[in-house]
């Protein structure tokens, strides 16, 4: 996920030590009682445990119908389908006072078809962060059924800390205040704008610290969820990791090999977050990346009779400018919402990931012409996962959470402008005609302080690991995943196109690749490229 307003900055890691005890996994139905259709499960503990959280490792696990962990419309489309089962898995809220607090996370798994050949399980998370592992897990196991990764692998999904269907949630806004301050402008860069700018920041990052406690803050960053993951891993009862993650998925990897080397067996990563590019500088890659795959869409639309950009892809970007500058005074009327220059921006961003969504990115700027903004509403619905009946997931309030955790903070207002001004000139598309401006975000009013930098992961002790790149990938830029593949000393597999992310997307080159490296180990021959 892409917060137009605050771009993706560096996701980091950390790298943990800890005595460990042996475990062998065993599978058992636990006696007594249990809810109808609830069955009891005991796989766990497996493989390495840390000292003092043999509850967790160890723990049961009881499956049964997903209906119940739907929290939105999109959630109880997919959790209503055949074939799938959910469970919860209790952590600690902070790693260090295992007999402290305790959370749930939210588990959605698929069962290996055939159980004979069952490698063990694949663990999934989509990105964000902030997204659902339980939604994106149900998606998949449907789409893989059948196949050999569907055959040989258990398919599980899981709701990271404060998403979804994990307790306690991570909200911090209210539904119409989501929607009002989609509404806000703040393009304004004078002094007064800047003031009101990040008044509203710290307003909201007061509002995050109020709903659901600093202590909640304090431990939703990657750290946690890798060491989240480790706990799942046991309870599932594998001694070793196999995983998929995509887009930030892949630093929640990254992360988890250099914590827990020893217990990785396979980690395909999609979409690479670089995990040693400063916040600034990755703010202004993204910018260049997605103005790079406005451009391939622009050139896709001049072959079009009804292009709403005009027949000449040079002037592409000016021709978007003018349809959406004027919004930031005049927003368009969609029923009884208004259309906003941040969500016509926004609608673009999201069309960027995919050329799948290229035609209604089209439609909808026809629309705009015509002072019309369902379309471009409905794809900037679907960037913030707000569903048809006003209700917003956790996503961003997540994706916003993370990031002030795993982001160094950035209060210099001289490299804030020097950034902003970097990023106007890699993305004149969305170039709004103010002068840079420097407020703080919210991170620099957060209540608790960041536990990351970035670095170059120590990958001493972690098998090798599969890393997709795709060339014109906007959110996560090609270098990215060469870079990534280099830190971790893994394979590369560059998928020539136009996307975010590209494994279980349809490409049969990608598909065959990273299923023949999560079945047998085996990575495709160096310089591999699909198309």
């Amino acid at each position: 996920m892409v917060d137009p307003r605050r771009p993706v900055t560096g996701l980091l890691l950390f790298a943990g030590a800890a005595l460990l005890v042996a475990a062998s996994a065993c599978t058992s139905t636990v006696p007594g009682s249990a809810a109808p259709g609830v069955r009891v499960e005991q796989r766990g503990p497996a493989g390495a445990v840390p000292a003092g959280l043999e509850q967790f490792y160890g723990q049961p696990l009881s499956w049964g119908d997903c209906k119940p962990y739907a929290t939105t419309g999109d959630s109880r489309t997919a959790f209503g389908r055949s074939g799938i089962e959910c469970a919860n898995l209790t952590v600690p809220l902070d790693y260090t006072k295992p007999t402290g607090r305790s959370i749930k996370l939210g588990l959605l798994r698929g069962k290996a078809t055939d159980q004979g050949q069952r490698v063990g399980s694949l663990v999934i998370n989509p990105g964000g962060p902030g997204g659902s592992g339980m939604t994106a897990a149900a998606g998949l196991i449907s789409q893989t059924r059948g196949s050999e990764l569907g055959r040989r692998f258990d398919l599980v999904g899981f709701d990271p800390r404060g998403v979804g269907a994990s307790e306690p949630q991570l909200r911090c806004l209210s539904n119409a205040e989501r929607d009002a301050q989609r509404l806000e402008d703040d393009t304004d860069t004078s002094p007064a704008g800047i003031a009101k700018v990040e008044k509203e920041n710290k307003d909201y990052a007061d509002k995050c610290a109020s709903a659901v406690g600093a202590d909640v803050l304090a431990n939703v960053g990657t750290r946690e969820v890798a060491k989240d993951m480790d706990v799942l891993r046991s309870a599932l009862g594998d001694a070793k990791l196999s995983y998929l993650g995509y887009s930030y998925g892949t630093r929640i990897g990254t992360e988890y090999a250099e914590a827990f080397p020893g217990s990785v067996r396979a980690l395909v990563l999609d979409g690479a977050v670089d995990p040693t590019q400063s916040a600034m500088d990755e703010v202004v890659s993204q910018a260049a990346g997605f103005q790079k795959a406005f451009d391939v869409f622009s050139a896709w639309c001049a072959q079009r009779k009804d292009c709403a950009l005009g027949s000449y892809p040079a002037k592409a970007t000016a021709a978007f400018r003018d349809l959406v500058l004027p919004l930031i005074n005049r927003p368009v009327t969609v029923g009884d919402r208004k259309l906003s220059y941040s969500d016509a921006t926004t609608a673009a961003i999201q069309a960027l990931y995919s050329d799948q969504l290229w035609e209604p990115l089209n439609t909808g700027l026809n629309e705009l012409r015509n002072g019309k903004g369902g379309t471009l509403m409905a794809l900037a619905d679907n960037y913030f996962d707000r569903d048809n009946k006003g209700q917003y997931s956790t996503i961003t309030d997540v994706f916003n959470a993370v990031h002030c955790l795993d982001d160094q903070r950035v209060t210099d207002k001289n490299a804030l402008l020097e950034t902003q001004r970097r990023y106007q000139q890699a993305a004149p598309f969305l170039d709004d005609g103010q002068p840079p401006g420097a407020a703080l975000d919210s991170c620099a009013f957060w209540p608790v302080p960041p536990t990351e930098a970035p670095h170059t992961p120590n990958a001493d002790g972690v098998p090798p690991v599969l890393v997709v790149s795709t060339t014109n990938d906007p959110a996560t830029p090609y270098q990215a995943g060469v870079n990534l593949a280099n830190a971790l000393r893994g394979g590369l597999l560059t998928f020539e196109g136009t996307q975010h992310t590209a494994f279980l997307q349809g490409n049969k080159c990608v598909d065959d690749a990273g299923t023949k490296y999560l079945v047998s180990l085996q990575l495709p021959p160096a310089g591999t490229r699909c198309k």
